[in-house]
């Protein structure tokens, strides 16, 4: 072999090693961008998953917030439906003390010993009374009011005349008393007809 065709296999060769060179950095490059876009696709699956994960959270964390702000918004209005009302059970048990006291205060005396004693409960039926409106406890009217079945209880019925016309009450028997707004006793009442 000559040198001339010596140095035209090793060009040969070289040439070859580099086409062979550049097909495997062209494959590698094929072979990277796949995994690039292997990679790039997995990427973006596992941020869309991720963003998925991120609003389901954050609408749990809502979620969460708002019951918690419910749950102190009922617990503050119990609270005051509690304050407001808290006298109504010893309001209910003072009632019928306080018809004794006035049943004693419309007897007639006539010395003045018996005087003396009706004043000593008329001053206690007084206290009592201041007692129970600084609580909020009040006398319902019914005497010559329209019948209202929430306030009043219609234990007789008389014939209504022009003094007292139909659905008025004429007579209260039993004072009915409440809270507020809630009834503590209805009123004991005679309704014209």
């Amino acid at each position: 072999m000559s040198d001339k065709e010596k140095k035209a296999e090793e060009v040969e060769e070289t040439f070859s090693s580099e086409v062979n060179e550049d097909k495997a950095a062209v494959e590698n490059e094929d072979q990277t961008v796949e995994e690039t876009e292997d990679e790039s696709v997995q990427s973006i699956s596992e941020v869309d998953e991720l963003k998925a994960q991120l609003d389901e959270m954050e609408d749990k964390y809502l979620r969460a917030s708002a019951e918690l702000t419910n749950m102190n918004n009922r617990f503050r209005n119990e609270r005051q439906m509690l304050q407001k009302y808290r006298s109504q059970d010893l309001g209910k048990k003072l009632l019928p003390a306080l018809d004794n006291l006035e049943r004693a205060v419309a007897i007639e005396v006539e010395d003045e010993q018996n005087e003396n004693l009706k004043k000593g409960v008329e001053m206690t039926l007084e206290s009592l009374r201041s007692a129970m409106q600084e609580e909020g406890i009040e006398e319902i009217s019914a005497k010559g009011e329209t019948f209202d079945p929430t306030l009043h209880q219609a234990v007789q019925t008389v014939p209504a005349t022009e003094d007292h016309p139909a659905e008025t009450v004429v007579e209260v028997l039993q004072k009915g008393y409440k809270l507020y707004d809630r009834v503590l006793r209805a009123s004991m009442v005679v309704v014209a007809q």
